[in-house]
């Protein structure tokens, strides 16, 4: 596959130069911190932590500049300088998915009193040429859907609206809404896999699987699949939602641990639920993982929002998904 062409190479600026890990790295968690709190989940908080502790690491630090282009950490970026204080930001990730390597433009944030300038739009492009030089033919990144500016930023450099994701995140209190004398939940059966699967592939793309380990098929029923987890001590959960007058699947929910200090969970339906049928599953959820309170979900952004309210959880951002598709001028 070619590379994708950019309009022009990005022009050089005094600001402007590449990220220093032996160094900037605590700033650089101190701005995005700034610029994202208000909408960072623990596990971002987490993230920015980490950050700080790695730039205090003197053997990390040695060793990620030895593995920066090479492994899938915000190791490769560039910062905008002012006076000699750091004030914007954009990483480059990169990712390696069906043999192809992709990068991912994160953290792309600028302090708010020099916002309104081109800086990360420099910043930005800068990323995209960093990227073209290396042929990379995949590029993306994410926006929140409250930022206009942005989005409109990045469409004027070529990139396209592929998704729009929902993250929501179980609320502390439990919720008081009533079972449904409408809808049974039970464990999911062998014969609701098909459906399931159908609907997985809804809701969870492939075109986000270079980024997102959603595991679908190691939800499928049967003994191969319950041997790999027991081997690998990996304990999965999953419901079923079934009309209780014409024994319809409505809709399923599955947990699968992930390692870190949040918890996912995957609902599959189709593109209009029975509102019931979700909420009583998220309920139910909650209930059977009242000992884990960091459960979140993933879902297209706008379906269900009201069911998965009902369920106990609140949204926390909505994420639009953009690929870099080439210049527009």
């Amino acid at each position: 596959m070619a590379s994708i062409p950019l309009a022009a190479r990005a022009e050089a600026h005094p600001n402007l130069r590449p990220l220093n890990i032996l160094r900037d790295l605590p700033a650089v968690a101190d701005l995005i911190e700034l610029s994202f709190s208000d909408t960072m989940d623990r596990e971002g908080q987490r993230y920015v932590q980490d950050m700080r502790r790695a730039g205090q690491d003197d053997n990390f630090l040695h060793w990620a500049t030895r593995m920066a282009e090479s492994t899938s950490l915000p190791l490769t970026g560039y910062v905008w300088e002012e006076a000699g204080r750091l004030v914007g930001n954009s990483s480059l990730v990169p990712f390696r998915h069906n043999g192809q390597r992709t990068y991912l433009i994160a953290n792309v944030a600028v302090h708010p009193d020099f916002r309104r300038r081109g800086i990360a739009r420099s910043l930005t492009q800068r990323s995209l040429q960093h990227a073209a030089d290396r042929k990379v033919t995949s590029i993306w990144l994410h926006v929140r859907d409250d930022n206009p500016g942005a989005i409109e930023l990045y469409s004027e450099l070529g990139f396209q609206e592929r998704a729009r994701r929902t993250t929501w995140q179980a609320q502390r209190e439990g919720s008081a809404a009533h079972p449904s004398s409408g809808v049974i939940i039970s464990e999911r059966l062998a014969q609701h896999w098909p459906q399931q699967e159908e609907w997985l592939q809804r809701n969870y793309p492939e075109v986000l699987t270079w980024y997102r380990s959603w595991n679908i098929p190691g939800l499928r029923p049967g003994i191969w699949t319950w041997l790999q987890r027991a081997f690998l001590g990996y304990n999965v959960l999953q419901w079923s939602a079934v009309s209780n007058d014409e024994r319809q699947l409505e809709a399923t929910l599955a947990w699968l641990p992930t390692g870190s200090e949040t918890n996912g969970l995957l609902l599959a339906t189709g593109p209009d639920p029975r509102p019931d049928a979700v909420t009583e599953l998220l309920l139910h959820a909650r209930r059977a993982l009242s000992y884990n309170p960091n459960l979140t979900l993933e879902y297209p952004a706008g379906e269900a929002e009201e069911a998965l309210r009902a369920g106990g959880f609140e949204k926390l951002r909505t994420l639009i998904w953009m690929q870099y598709a080439g210049a527009t001028s």
